[in-house]
């Protein structure tokens, strides 16, 4: 890694994370009074307390790294590296899409005063939509084929890449928002996520280690406010973004199937929802305590932070057979 290029992502690391927790120092009060999270009547009694801590936080970081994403995509453009521009301008616009979707829903739930904001077939046919675009901006615009790519060769899906694609992409998106759960979850994994694309990206991808760089600056800004006990949540607003940023950073590298391994905290948090609802209908009986996972272990007496330190530290280890696999 040349020495100015680690320089830029010092500064975009920096820049977002400053800006991220100025805006949500700013942010907290005005929300405080405008936008009291409702708490999910089913989850654990004990969240019953955590009603009326504000909501809608991602609001505090997706801006700042939509502006600085969007600022060294224009410096990208006027350096001659077009292809990394262009692809970073997609991803960018497409997580803010995303989030856009997460502010709607946010926004609906405040209304009805309930945490339950748009229908699971609203959100699935906003979300399929915004992936699809992402698909044919990825093929027509930057001409990607459907070759996927790893460190010991590339191998060609055909006709499979395209609905594998679509279903990591709107998989990867929803299983974000399900680990969006208790304090410092999403956020914490969103930073491991970001350190673990980072050390992958370094020295390859000029597009996606700034964006890594951006996302742990985000994250260890929200961190601050999050951390049990929060003095903030991030909503949909801000786990949509995470998801989708995650899933622009996979394309990028060239293969979806490494969400798999830097979102392996999302993949288990989405598995255990579809295995606790498959077996109880068919056996009324449950696998886990509580679903998602996380609130299982909640259950067995681990701490939030306890939890987020575990969610952390998977990914960052899994994370190492990625780096193998794909660099």
């Amino acid at each position: 890694m040349q020495e100015h290029t680690f320089l830029t992502y010092v500064l975009i690391f920096l820049f977002t994370l400053l800006s991220s927790a100025l805006c949500l120092s700013k942010l907290i009060p005005f929300l405080r009074e405008r936008a009291k999270q409702p708490i999910y009547e089913e989850g654990p009694r004990w969240h019953l307390k955590k009603a009326g801590t504000p909501t809608m936080g991602g609001v505090g970081f997706v801006l700042p790294v939509s502006l600085i994403l969007l600022i060294f995509s224009a410096v990208l453009y006027f350096t001659g590296e077009k292809y990394f521009s262009k692809s970073l301008a997609i991803t960018s616009t497409f997580a803010l899409l995303n989030s856009a979707i997460g502010i709607f829903d946010d926004l609906t739930k405040l209304k009805r005063k309930e945490n339950a904001g748009l229908s699971p077939s609203q959100k699935i046919f906003l979300q399929s939509l915004l992936a699809l675009g992402l698909l044919l901006a990825r093929k027509f615009i930057l001409f990607e084929s459907s070759v996927i790519y790893f460190s010991f060769g590339a191998f060609d899906l055909g006709a499979l890449y395209y609905p594998l694609s679509f279903i990591a992409i709107l998989g990867t998106i929803n299983c974000a928002n399900l680990t969006d759960g208790i304090d410092g979850l999403a956020s914490g994994v969103a930073f491991a996520i970001g350190v673990a694309l980072f050390y992958i990206s370094a020295f390859t991808n000029t597009e996606v280690a700034a964006v890594s760089a951006a996302l742990i600056g985000a994250s260890v800004g929200f961190l601050i406010f999050n951390l049990h006990p929060a003095k903030i949540f991030m909503g949909d607003t801000g786990s949509l973004f995470f998801g989708a940023i995650t899933v622009g950073c996979a394309f990028s590298l060239g293969n979806p199937l490494i969400i798999a391994f830097v979102g392996i905290v999302y993949l288990i948090e989405g598995f255990s929802v579809i295995l606790q609802v498959t077996f109880f209908k068919l056996t009324k009986k449950r696998i886990f305590k509580m679903a998602p996972i996380h609130h299982h272990f909640e259950k067995c007496g681990w701490s939030e932070n306890k939890i987020v330190l575990s969610a952390i530290f998977l990914t960052l280890i899994v994370s190492l057979f990625a780096f193998a696999i794909f660099v």
